[in-house]
């Protein structure tokens, strides 16, 4: 089944029930992603076009480039960006990350974004569907193959954002900092303030110097149990 969904200032976004559809770890990212005011983006297994869409809606002048490795989930992804009308600013190229160096030059890009596969494959974790399976199981791509595709395209100087499971980050920071990916802001999110965090959002610089400024926690719910006015403007950006 597919289905339409508002998003910011006018964009909106078709989802289809056979794909990973729009989540909260992409609502976050968006929000938690700096890039340069009129800079390229790389957005990394960008799925649905969901990512790349929510950037370009946050930030007028920046392109955005998605690399999907199914052809279905590509195809889904080009028709959001001829729906909000953003073929001036967004393409999708079908193709894996593993397979970078072949698809682009380095240091393509000032900025790249991720939301890689969260679990390794033989974790137990399974999700219903081919296509959902590979957008949630590192079969096909791995969270180390995302780092290095991200330390291949971004230029020196630039930077990458990811969200992540917080028990597998130090996975994530020692493939960045092998791949001259020095993590400069990090930030937990919590579903409440006495809840372990059930993600993590890190950016990194490539060929920075050491130090990371690690953020308050991002709140999703407060005391009564209703959502913080910073994870309501998140989902509701009334300046758009």
């Amino acid at each position: 089944m597919r289905r339409t969904d508002k998003l910011w200032g006018g964009f909106s976004l078709i989802q289809d029930d056979r794909f990973f559809k729009l989540g909260q770890d992409t609502m976050l990212l968006s929000d938690f992603a700096c890039p340069p005011a009129r800079g390229s983006i790389m957005d990394l297994g960008c799925g649905n076009g969901a990512l790349s869409v929510l950037l370009c809606a946050r930030h007028a002048h920046i392109t955005v480039t998605g690399l999907e490795i199914q052809p279905e989930v590509a195809a889904l992804a080009k028709e959001n960006i001829t729906h909000n009308g953003l073929e001036q600013r967004m393409r999708v190229i079908c193709g894996d990350m593993k397979q970078s160096q072949s698809l682009f030059s380095t240091g393509s890009f000032d900025y790249v974004v991720c939301n890689p596969p969260y679990f390794a494959q033989n974790s137990g974790f399974s999700a219903k569907g081919v296509n959902k399976s590979t957008a949630r199981q590192d079969s096909s791509g791995t969270a180390a193959d995302a780092v290095r595709a991200a330390a291949y395209l971004v230029k020196f100087g630039g930077r990458a954002a990811f969200v992540y499971r917080p028990e597998r980050i130090c996975e994530l920071i020692t493939e960045m900092r092998a791949r001259q990916l020095e993590p400069k802001r990090m930030r937990f999110v919590h579903q409440r303030a006495t809840a372990v965090p059930s993600a993590v959002l890190i950016e990194a610089r490539r060929g920075s110097a050491p130090g990371v400024q690690v953020l308050p926690p991002l709140l999703v719910c407060g005391e009564n149990g209703k959502h913080t006015e910073e994870y309501r403007t998140i989902y509701h950006r009334e300046e758009f």
